[in-house]
């Protein structure tokens, strides 16, 4: 019987969590400075969340599947790309954020799990939409690459 015919696409979510460690420091800045921008997050030993990761694809539904991509496969890619952060020091541990001074603030985890999944080949020939990564029940960051220009 395949789907129901319908015009356009769908976004289609799936959530992940990690745990992991971190400190907010601009290597740029004097550590006084750095104390008075990011508080009790500029703990030399760091501090840590549970992070909780949301990656939204964007598609058609496919007539013989029923399927915009098989979750099990969008939930392999992305255990693939969190276990790089899953219970790590992310300025330590983490290859990128490590060799290259990038400030571990959610929104530039948000914007390197994009580009890790974007190349991930599970993903091959889906689009990724947007990833949204909740630091806390209170903070959290949305990046949808650089096609979105709100």
């Amino acid at each position: 019987m395949g789907s129901p015919s319908q015009p356009g696409g769908v976004l289609l979510s799936r959530t992940e969590t990690f745990s992991a460690a971190h400190r907010l420091h601009a290597p740029s800045l004097s550590d006084e400075e750095n104390t008075k921008l990011y508080g009790k997050c500029n703990n030399p030993n760091g501090h840590g969340h549970n992070y909780k990761v949301v990656v939204t694809l964007y598609g058609v539904v496919d007539p013989i599947t029923g399927m915009v991509i098989n979750l099990v496969d969008l939930g392999i890619a992305m255990r693939d790309v969190l276990g790089e952060l899953d219970h790590k020091h992310i300025d330590k541990d983490v290859e990128f954020f490590r060799s290259t001074g990038t400030v571990s603030t959610v929104e530039n985890i948000t914007i390197h799990i994009w580009n890790q999944l974007s190349r991930h080949a599970a993903l091959d020939g889906h689009r990724l939409y947007e990833v949204t990564v909740h630091e806390t029940d209170k903070n959290m960051a949305r990046y949808r690459g650089k096609q979105f220009t709100p």
